[in-house]
């Protein structure tokens, strides 16, 4: 509850402060307020979001599909401040998230509290073209994560992101960026992370996590970095490019997701084993044509947790945890078309195929959409339909629409 007061305080800080500095102008879309000192010795913008979204899920019952669930609900409800401080090479950015989704995930490992911080980085441009990044946001992983969830195609994440993503996480990041000739761009990322997640507050299980990515850019970089925007709402004009490999290894990781998922629990304490996840990616973009081609798989050294004596592992009551890394491999296909009129149309597959250990069936999903962009990504109305068959569960059929709003 106390944070709810402090991002009051925040924005109520910000507003007052404006009255006394140089407000830049602005247009919606570009921040609903940007102040910077008169000395030009720091600044911020203040970008609050939302997104609202509504579906309907449809269940095979053997010989046709049943009555249909109904959901409503704030999918994420999120402030966001970032800027510089001192000087323009030394940026920073918060975003709190104040929807159920968005601050779910309380444990003891968390102080028993909501998680409203999202990213709490600085980010230094320390020399030339290298960057040191200090604090806690997204790791270097799929392309997918990384982009922000204000500038999907579709309504939401593939089930690829949903099962193998690495999230955010606590720590510190090398970036930097070459370019090898006139069009091609290399860029490389590094992070050491705490391998837990984000808003940890105590101590830290296991070993760290460690995560590099390299990406290749053969025809030069996007309009507005657009190969982390879905969509090709820039519509390029000449093809553009990015194919990213990341390794990801988590040691001793606690986890049945590296840093995501259920704790993996024993009688005596916590389950650990190495962990390791690779993602193989791409974007491209041409006059308003968009393709995301995704490869994700996970493995660990020894997936089912057991005790100290090699038997399955319990809990302090002598029940079974069941407890299992959840390993294996998907694909993930993505592509859209927008038009003149700023409607947009897209389709995408997704594949999971669980190592047979996890005892967890494998999903397609065939997803069709359909987008108007009122002002870009800032503004938009957002429908999808989701097929999705799995072995050993019912199909079922999905219906979602949204709108976002983002200042």
């Amino acid at each position: 509850m106390r944070l709810h007061y402090l991002a009051i305080a925040a924005v109520s800080l910000v507003l007052h402060t404006a009255h006394s500095q140089e407000i830049t102008e602005t247009s919606f879309g570009k921040g609903m307020l940007n102040v910077v000192a008169k000395d030009s010795s720091w600044s911020v913008k203040f970008a609050p979001r939302i997104q609202f979204r509504a579906g309907s899920q449809w269940d095979h019952d053997g010989d046709s599909y049943g009555s249909p669930e109904y959901n409503f609900l704030i999918r994420r409800a999120r402030l966001k401040f970032d800027g510089f401080a001192f000087s323009p090479t030394l940026k920073y950015k918060i975003e709190l998230g104040l929807s159920n989704r968005d601050i779910s995930g309380a444990s003891r490992f968390t102080s028993d509290a909501p998680r409203y911080i999202l990213d709490a980085v600085v980010m230094w441009n320390f020399y030339e073209n290298f960057e040191l990044w200090v604090g806690q946001t997204k790791l270097p992983g799929n392309v997918e994560r990384v982009v922000s969830s204000a500038n999907l195609q579709l309504i939401d994440r593939s089930l690829l992101n949903s099962r193998f993503n690495i999230d955010r996480d606590i720590g510190i990041q090398l970036r930097h960026q070459t370019k090898l000739s006139e069009s091609i761009v290399l860029r490389e990322k590094f992070a050491l992370s705490q391998g837990e997640g984000r808003n940890i507050t105590t101590g830290n299980l296991g070993g760290l996590q460690y995560t590099g990515r390299l990406e290749v850019l053969p025809f030069g970089t996007f309009k507005g970095k657009g190969d982390y925007i879905q969509s090709d709402l820039s519509r390029e004009q000449s093809p553009k490019l990015m194919v990213g490999v990341t390794y990801d290894f988590n040691d001793n990781a606690v986890k049945t997701r590296s840093n995501l998922g259920d704790y993996m629990l024993t009688s005596t304490g916590f389950y650990e084993t190495d962990i390791s996840t690779i993602f193989v990616d791409a974007m491209f973009k041409y006059k308003g044509f968009s393709f995301m081609g995704e490869f994700a798989a996970r493995e660990a050294d020894a997936p089912v947790a057991t005790e100290l004596n090699g038997m399955p592992a319990m809990d302090e009551e002598g029940n079974l945890t069941e407890d299992v890394v959840l390993v294996g491999n998907a694909y993930n296909f993505q592509a859209g078309y927008v038009f003149e009129s700023n409607y947009e149309i897209a389709g995408r597959f997704t594949t999971v195929d669980y190592a047979a250990i996890t005892e967890t069936s494998n999903p397609e999903q065939y997803t069709v959409g359909v987008s108007k962009y009122i002002v870009g990504h800032k503004l938009k109305v957002q429908s999808d339909v989701s097929y999705t068959t799995s072995s050993g569960e019912p199909d079922s059929i999905e219906f979602r629409i949204g709108f976002d709003l983002h200042f």
